[in-house]
């Protein structure tokens, strides 16, 4: 592990932080997830230039100054550039980031594109807008990326968005598959990581209320009701309530998978599975032979 240094200095993102031991907690382990996510995973290549994804929402305004911090503290030796797209939703409060971030010394690109109207335009009433949006979008980042001469999508998704992702891939699309913290994109010139993988959706939404932080909520996603997301929330919601601690516990066997337990032959070479002793050998089914 890097050492951290002890000193009680913080980066410009936390002018103006709570005082408390509370908050002071909440901002060191943050901070400390965050890194071991980051060295877990392998996210860093020294020299690096990251564009980290800031939409307004609570969550990459913890990526953004955790981020900072680590990199202020020489824990992340990495060149960050943070990236608003304002996607046209109407209302928009165009001017919000890009005062926040040059208030605050922080590097950006903000960037126009108005994928609002095309979704609006190509979803059906009554459908959800989630996937069409975040392809568009995910699309214009890998773009701006590329001309900003990034190797790496940083994008703010924690630990409660990748159980859910568990969640709804197990309940709705038949397979065991999540987001994970690194991804190589199908180019294969991107990276996208997830750094805050560790960190709970609850602790975000402290940190970003104590820092009293503009949030911009969103329009399209964030409009819709019965989304199947919102539902599998609602369900771990009821399951920690009930048993405090379950999250992290579910969260732990993400990390923790045997595919001898499973099912997937793909993964695991049931064929072989043979007692020593045994002289059977392994019997085929006839090509013509009833299932």
């Amino acid at each position: 592990m890097l050492d951290e240094s002890d000193t009680d200095e913080i980066h410009p993102l936390f002018a103006g932080a709570p005082s408390s031991t509370e908050f002071r907690k909440l901002r060191k382990r943050l901070v400390r997830d965050t890194r071991a996510a980051i060295e877990d995973y392998g996210m860093i290549r020294e020299g690096d230039r990251w564009l980290v994804c800031l939409s307004g929402g609570k969550d990459s305004y913890t990526l953004l100054a955790v981020l900072h911090e680590l990199q202020w503290r020489g824990l992340l030796p990495v060149d960050l550039l943070a990236c608003n797209l304002d996607q046209g939703q109407p209302g928009f409060p165009a001017t919000v980031l890009p005062e926040f971030l040059s208030q605050r010394g922080v590097a950006h690109r903000i960037e126009y594109q108005d994928t609002y109207s095309i979704v609006k335009e190509k979803v059906p009433q009554g459908r959800t807008y989630c996937a069409l949006c975040s392809r568009l979008r995910r699309g214009n980042l890998y773009r701006i990326a590329r001309e900003e001469g990034c190797s790496a999508v940083v994008l703010g998704h924690h630990r409660d968005d990748i159980l859910e992702t568990f969640f709804m891939n197990l309940f709705h699309g038949g397979r065991l598959a999540t987001m994970p913290p690194k991804l190589l994109n199908e180019e294969g010139d991107l990276t996208v990581l997830r750094p805050l993988a560790y960190i709970a959706e609850a602790d975000c939404e402290r940190f970003a209320r104590a820092m009293n932080y503009p949030i911009i909520p969103c329009d399209l996603c964030g409009s819709q009701e019965g989304l199947q997301r919102v539902q599998v929330k609602k369900l771990l919601d009821e399951w920690e309530a009930r048993t405090p601690g379950r999250r992290q516990v579910m969260f732990r066997a993400l990390a923790n998978v045997r595919p001898s337990h499973l099912l997937d032959p793909n993964l695991f070479d049931f064929s072989a599975l043979l007692p020593e002793s045994s002289n059977a050998t392994e019997f085929v089914l006839p090509q013509d032979a009833e299932h």
